[in-house]
């Protein structure tokens, strides 16, 4: 039975502030990386603030999280592990996430 394909992360020297921002900017990314910063979550288990939105848009979601260098999304068995990449995100652009997080 074949696996869960792995994704291409971009290494901590990579990482782009404007693509940081950005993955940021969106309401809907924004709370799942509030949800991760309480440590990872399944993929399955990362609720949406907007229930009814399409597979598909979830999927993008995360996609343009994972590219921009904010979270890993790593293949767990047959699921997917999220995490947030805090360690990256500080060494990178120091104090950014933290103000970010702040309600």
């Amino acid at each position: 039975m074949p696996g869960v394909a792995e994704l291409t992360h971009p290494e901590r020297s990579e990482l782009q502030l404007t693509d940081v921002l950005f993955a940021l900017s969106d309401p809907e990314r924004l709370a799942i990386v509030r949800q991760l910063a309480g440590g990872p979550l399944n993929m399955a288990a990362c609720q949406m603030t907007d229930p009814n939105l399409p597979k598909s848009t979830r999927s993008h979601l995360m996609k343009v999280l994972r590219e921009a260098g904010v979270i890993r999304n790593e293949p767990q068995g047959r699921q997917r592990l999220l995490t947030l990449r805090r360690d990256d995100l500080d060494s990178r652009f120091p104090g950014l996430l933290d103000s970010v997080l702040r309600d």
